[in-house]
């Protein structure tokens, strides 16, 4: 199943990688694409953290959303998915809104590696000190709505992201709590302005997705590096 990625990263890369233990964060536009290359590139240890379900507006841009899965567990959707895709694959679901009195339910020195996305700015910041505390590898998701032009995305620590208002906001915040690195995923493209309605971001099929398939291959990278 994996021959062709073996090309690439070797037998001992393989064995690397199916040894892992991923905890995901956030099983939607980003996410869910974190989750389904992960699981393509040989993961055999996933544990997936959502409490949302899939809703008709997330049809267009989430791997797991369609007319068939609305109001389905988003965690349920994708656990079927990745047995479908590769089932030797051991599957965890924790169906829990991650926060701060949440956040004794999951053990992240459990993991091998931590990927947060998710939108919960006071969720973010929790992960991003805990993992560092623990160190335990993590990777982060800055904002990806009102964006339209994938190629911007880059991958950074923290402290060098410009333009993401999300980003903004976590150095500030991750600076008072003396956190001294974060690795993101972020856009430096400007956010566009949505006057129809300015509480909910715009989003597509392809910014989103290209984010969680970035994060996707740091992660991979890191773990056979």
């Amino acid at each position: 199943m994996f021959s062709r990625l073996e090309m690439l990263v070797g037998e001992e890369g393989i064995k690397k990688i199916k040894k892992a233990h991923i905890i995901v964060f956030g099983v939607g536009g980003v996410g869910g694409y974190v989750i389904e290359s992960l699981v393509r590139s040989g993961i055999e240890h996933i544990t997936i953290v959502d409490h949302d379900v899939v809703s008709t507006s997330n049809i267009n841009r989430q791997i797991i959303a369609n007319t068939k899965t609305v109001g389905r567990k988003k965690i349920d959707v994708m656990k079927e998915r990745i047995q479908d895709i590769h089932p030797q694959c051991q599957v965890e679901t924790l169906d829990i809104f991650y926060l701060p009195e949440t956040a004794h339910l999951i053990h992240l020195e459990n993991y091998d590696y931590v990927v947060d996305a998710i939108d919960t700015i006071t969720a973010k910041i929790l992960l991003a000190k805990t993992c560092e505390e623990l160190q335990v590898p993590i990777i982060s998701s800055m904002g990806t709505g009102n964006k339209m032009n994938p190629a911007m995305l880059q991958v950074s620590d923290i402290y060098k992201t410009s333009v993401c208002p999300l980003a903004r906001v976590m150095r500030r915040e991750l600076k008072k709590r003396h956190v001294q690195h974060l690795k993101v995923v972020y856009s430096k493209e400007e956010p566009i302005k949505n006057e129809k309605n300015q509480s909910l971001p715009g989003s597509n099929a392809f910014v989103p997705p290209s984010a969680g398939l970035l994060i996707a291959s740091e992660v991979i990278k890191d773990i056979i590096k």
